[in-house]
């Protein structure tokens, strides 16, 4: 039986995928440099200290890795302020699960970040365990670090713990845990179709994630390769 569910955060309870690069896109140009179109995809599901090193030595932005972290974390941390963009049915998903199984969240932004969302979506306090990937030693997606460290907070077995994801480094990172992964697909830096083929369930919405969905991923015989 399903122990407890894991959710990410950016692009699968808020659409803020398309704000990072819009963030970073923005200090590509103030630094003179141009944005290579595979840096957003090649640093999904990266670490601070990860991404941030790839945005300084690879993209060129800002004096330092510490700066281009900076910059970034500020520059989303403002747009968040004006407007968080929540997907749809975010909210209702996870009070429609928290009423069943314990919560986790998984995220590779920073702490600061994470908290600021789930306040914004008024979930925080049905949320028991949340862990960003640059806390720690743990690696980031698709490293299975996080996800691992939340399950056992939770007192779950991975193998009865279902992840919630929208990234291909995410969907990997719940595969390489030993968990069910329901990977929610997005047009926006869609996975590729192999990727995708290596989640439990493939979903097109969060009102797909039902409760009698998650309780029979965390059956034994479980599924595997199926698209809603």
């Amino acid at each position: 039986m399903t122990q407890a569910v894991i959710f990410d955060l950016d692009g699968t309870l808020t659409d803020t995928e398309k704000v990072w690069e819009a963030v970073r896109r923005d200090l590509a140009a103030q630094d003179g440099v141009e944005w290579p179109d595979s840096a957003s995809r090649a640093m999904t599901g990266m670490s601070t200290r990860e991404w941030s090193t790839y945005m300084s030595t690879v993209v060129g932005i800002g004096a330092s890795p510490e700066d281009a972290a900076r910059r970034t974390i500020d520059g989303l941390r403002e747009r968040y302020d004006r407007d968080l963009p929540v997907l749809p049915g975010a909210r209702e998903a996870v009070r429609r699960l928290a009423a069943h199984w314990p919560l986790g969240v998984a995220s590779s932004s920073p702490r600061d970040l994470i908290e600021h969302a789930l306040r914004a979506l008024g979930v925080r306090e049905l949320i028991a365990v949340v862990r960003s990937t640059e806390e720690g030693t743990a690696r980031g997606k698709p490293a299975p670090d996080a996800f691992l460290w939340v399950a056992d907070e939770l007192g779950a077995e991975p193998a009865r713990t279902v992840v919630v994801e929208d990234s291909g480094s995410g969907i990997i990172a719940g595969v390489n845990a030993g968990m069910r992964v329901v990977a929610v697909s997005r047009p926006f830096l869609r996975p590729p179709d192999d990727i995708l083929a290596r989640a439990s369930v493939v979903l097109h919405d969060l009102d797909e994630l039902t409760v009698e969905l998650v309780r029979y991923l965390g059956a034994p015989s479980g599924v595997s390769g199926v698209h809603g």
